[in-house]
């Protein structure tokens, strides 16, 4: 499949000329490792089936192997073995030179037990989210955020799709694997993601099972109130109304925070 440019493409090139790593974060499959494989100029696969094992072990005996490799090196789901973290860290502070590491991982927090440094001075983030419409060409980008800004007077543009068709945009999202697909599996796509959320990922959060009915209730209670200010309290009445089973709050935060 054909690489679409990412906004984050020139952040990243200027990040990487700015500190020794980069990590980079944000949801699944929002294309984190695609992006950063343009930049890259090798690869380490934490997650390699054949190798994970053994990656893990050199993780622990001896992380400098498993660092080396031209640069930037790209450590993909680096968070399978948390104390390359300090290594990182420490090849940074040896080599004395940008651009030496691009991270990127699972939006799982990270064991920070696992990790004796912040990163502080060596390590800067970049933020990724799925795909904009300019991003699959899907606006012209005639009109900018920037110029809002600085020529106000001056904007107009005029986007080539009708409504049925930005309608279909919003719906499928940004998610780089569905741009470009047929419509009906484009749009399935949100759906199994959001059954993974519901049935798996949730839980990985914080390592505790919960009920996927309750998953359910609590996104469409916050579909219901997108753009409000709304508190967990009313969250939990939302939810309630369609729950048999007693909820407190503390459950609905435990929720809401994984």
């Amino acid at each position: 499949m054909e690489y679409k440019s990412r906004i984050a493409d020139t952040i990243l090139l200027d990040k990487l000329e700015e500190k020794g790593a980069v990590v980079i974060e944000g949801p699944k499959w929002c294309g984190k490792t695609t992006t950063a494989m343009q930049a890259a100029h090798s690869i380490l696969r934490m997650d390699e089936p054949s190798r994970r094992d053994e990656n893990i072990m050199m993780s622990e005996l001896d992380p400098e192997k498993l660092l080396e490799g031209d640069t930037p090196l790209l450590i993909d789901e680096w968070q399978i073995a948390p104390k390359i973290w300090d290594s990182v860290r420490y090849q940074v502070d040896m080599r004395n030179k940008e651009g030496q590491f691009i991270l990127t991982g699972s939006s799982v927090p990270i064991d920070s037990k696992e990790i004796t440094h912040s990163g502080t001075g060596r390590f800067t983030w970049l933020k990724m989210r799925p795909m904009s419409l300019y991003e699959s060409k899907e606006s012209t980008g005639e009109v900018s955020l920037e110029d809002l800004f600085l020529s106000p007077e001056k904007i107009s543009g005029k986007n080539p799709f009708d409504i049925d068709r930005l309608a279909f945009a919003i719906c499928r999202g940004g998610w780089p694997h569905a741009v470009g697909m047929k419509e009906k599996s484009a749009l399935a796509q949100a759906f199994d993601y959001y059954d993974a959320v519901v049935r798996s990922d949730i839980n990985r959060a914080d390592g505790i099972n919960k009920n996927p009915e309750r998953v359910k209730l609590l996104m469409r209670s916050y579909a219901r109130n997108l753009g409000t200010s709304v508190s967990n309290s009313l969250l939990r009445s939302d939810m309630i109304s369609n729950d048999a089973e007693t909820l407190s709050v503390d459950t609905v935060i435990s929720y809401v925070n994984a």
